[in-house]
This record gives C-alpha cells, sequence and structure tokens, in this order.
C-alpha cells in the first residue's frame, strides 16, 4: 500500500509540481535519464525506514497523530540529511532547494505514513 502512495505522490511533486523549480536549480547537475534500479532500491529502503520509525510504533499506540509526527520527523530528518550534506559538501548546491526539498520531505513522509497507518488499521 505505502509503495504505490510514496511513488504517486512523489512523481506527482517531481514530475508535474515542482518539475520547474528543480531545473531552474539543478539543471547542471540533472542527468536526463532517471536511473529506475537505483530509484526503486531508493523507495524501497526508504519506505521500509517510514514503516519501522513512524507507521508500526503509530499502529502499536493505535494513534493517527503519531503517525503524522513520527513520519514528519522521519521525512525532516532524512531529507535534512541529504540537503545540509549536499549543501556542505557540493560546490553550488542551491540553499532554495535545500529549503524546498527539506518541507517536500517533512510533507511526503507525513502523508505517506498516515495513509500506511489508515491502511495497516483497515487491514487489522
Amino acid at each position: 500500500m505505502m509503495v504505490p502512495v510514496f511513488f504517486l505522490i512523489d512523481m506527482l511533486w517531481l514530475g508535474w509540481l515542482a518539475k520547474g523549480f528543480y531545473r531552474k536549480h539543478l539543471d547542471y547537475i540533472l542527468s536526463p535519464q532517471v536511473n529506475w534500479t537505483a530509484a526503486i532500491v531508493f523507495y524501497l529502503i526508504y519506505i521500509a525506514g517510514i514503516m519501522i520509525f513512524a507507521v508500526l510504533p503509530a499502529l502499536d499506540k493505535a494513534s493517527f497523530s503519531k503517525a503524522l509526527i513520527l513520519g514528519a520527523l522521519f521525512g525532516f530528518f532524512t531529507y535534512a540529511t541529504y540537503d545540509l550534506t549536499n549543501l556542505a559538501t557540493l560546490k553550488d548546491w542551491p540553499l532554495p532547494v535545500v529549503f524546498v526539498d527539506i518541507l517536500w520531505g517533512t510533507v511526503l513522509c507525513a502523508s505517506v505514513s498516515a495513509a500506511g497507518f489508515a491502511a495497516g488499521k483497515w487491514l487489522s
């Protein structure tokens, strides 16, 4: 359940809503082709992290708000790690990308955690 939800929301963001933003700021390093093998491996690992650190603890406490909060925190910390590491180590990593990407990761993971929690409650 969580894999298609995460994928659809992220593709909507990356492929439509924020496509111009990322092109504007990162065109100098964007590949013309997506490496789908790497992307799929990332999605599976990352969604496992959302399950372990947000959805399962929330289901254990039967708390939708816990799913939202833990999901948001997971997204914030992981996207901040990526973006701030890039800002610290890569030449010309754009500051606007740091802020937008961290906000996006926070919203995305909170949303997917909420969906995972709802699916888990429905299945139990």
